[in-house]
């Protein structure tokens, strides 16, 4: 597991911080990491951004926003907080679904730290 958070403080994680809300138990990290790469509210945000259900989308994207700063990925959590704040006041721009791709992006990379890790 040291290799995980070593990769993760080097794409900039508040791995210290997060480990503190995982008892400093790096297996359980390790585990709930796994879990959250495939958590369903990504495609769900999909949808609701494409369908330009405002507040669907914030309610995936508030769900994202908790998670990863749960998680500690903070690169990751930055790009979530620019769809959940326009969201938040009901507000639907067509940017926000560029913002999604580039989340998405984003999450690919730390898909493939978690396989290099054997997640």
């Amino acid at each position: 597991m040291a290799a995980l958070m070593d990769e993760l403080r080097a794409r900039g994680c508040d791995v210290e911080g997060a480990l503190t809300r995982f008892l400093n138990n790096e297996a359980f990290y390790a585990k709930c990491y796994k879990k959250f790469l495939d958590d369903p509210a990504f495609s769900a945000l999909d949808e609701a951004l494409k369908a330009k259900d405002a507040e669907t989308a914030f309610r995936h994207a508030h769900t994202l926003k908790g998670l990863t700063a749960n998680m500690g990925l903070t690169p990751l959590y930055d790009i979530v907080v620019k769809i959940v704040e326009p969201l938040r006041g009901g507000a639907y721009h067509d940017d926000l679904l560029e913002i999604y791709d580039a989340m998405m992006r984003e999450l690919e990379a730390y898909r493939r730290i978690g396989e290099q890790n054997g997640l």
